[in-house]
């Protein structure tokens, strides 16, 4: 009994330390790459379920504006932590600005190219094809040049307007936001007309949780508790779905996000389903040295990176 009494009165000790650790520690402030969705309620539920503070760190969500986007955060010092896709990560880091992953989520990519009129988008040359102006579509860059099809990319902020209205031949999308907009606008999807870059020698990994080096070198106990908060908020989501919709939703609300629980649900299942590896088939939450190495090949092949950019680099 006393034993018992001791344990339990230890593990209150060493909780309330955390608290305590938390209260007197310097906050990260944490910026997604984008406005309030699904995609990110992993660190939604860390938050509002008190994961970090349980973890003894301080967390404070704050989303980019059109002024000033997450990069430009991070590279100010405005935040401490961001959500990059592999291929972005690599891009800052060879533009000398070393990065460090201390999570990773997407354990495949969601990336695709959809065809107006059911045609195939390996059959488009020189067609008229939406990317995204914040800087997502390095490797339709790259599938674009290795088969020859001289697409002309027109850049759009953050809808498929100009492809619905007909303005473009195709569009890139992502499985989990775009494709499903697009779905909704009554645009017909078939194995035709969807080419995804997964199945066709791209399936590279996108979101994960960066810090700057010089950030995290001085600060590697607090981000290991900030990942570990996050992961942990990953894998409650993915037991409780709809209770982790209710906590996005509430995000979502608060950002005045043009958005509806449908499209929210559908993103929240997608994202979970990217998070899985197809190999091992688990939820792994590391970044793979094969698909970095691959990314690396293909952006220096396209003249998108000046050298290799090596899994160590960005490493813990």
């Amino acid at each position: 009994m006393k034993q018992a009494l001791y344990i339990l009165s230890f593990i209150a000790m060493v909780a309330m330390a955390q608290t305590m650790a938390a209260q007197k520690g310097e906050t990260i402030v944490f910026t997604p790459q984008w406005t309030a969705q699904a995609q990110f309620a992993g660190y939604y539920v860390a938050e509002a379920k008190g994961f970090y503070r349980e973890a003894g760190v301080n967390v404070r969500i704050e989303h980019p504006s059109t002024t000033q986007p997450a990069m430009s955060r991070l590279r100010n010092n405005e935040c401490q932590a961001t959500t990059l896709q592999l291929c972005q990560a690599m891009e800052i880091v060879d533009s000398d600005i070393p990065l460090v992953n201390i999570l990773q989520t997407s354990m495949n990519n969601a990336m695709v190219i959809v065809s107006a009129r059911d045609k195939d988008p390996l059959t488009q040359k020189g067609a008229r094809v939406g990317i995204w102006s914040a800087g997502f579509g390095h490797l339709a860059i790259c599938m674009s040049n290795k088969e020859h099809l001289n697409y002309n990319w027109v850049r759009f902020a953050q809808n498929v307007n100009l492809f619905i209205a007909g303005a473009l031949d195709a569009t890139l999308a992502m499985s989990y936001n775009e494709y499903y907009q697009l779905a909704q606008a009554g645009i017909r999807m078939t194995d035709k007309n969807v080419y995804r870059f997964c199945d066709h020698g791209y399936n590279v990994q996108e979101d994960g949780v960066y810090m700057t080096r010089h950030y995290y070198e001085g600060h590697k106990e607090q981000a290991r508790r900030f990942a570990k908060a996050s992961r942990r908020g990953w894998e409650w989501a993915a037991a409780h779905p709809e209770e982790a919709l209710d906590i996005v939703m509430k995000y979502v609300d608060r950002s005045h996000i043009a958005t509806n629980r449908v499209i929210q649900r559908l993103m929240l299942k997608e994202v979970l389903r990217l998070q899985v590896d197809r190999e091992s088939r688990k939820r792994e939450f590391r970044m793979r040295p094969d698909m970095v190495k691959l990314a690396s090949r293909l952006m220096v092949e396209n003249k998108i990176l000046n050298r290799e950019v090596t899994y160590e680099e960005l490493s813990e």
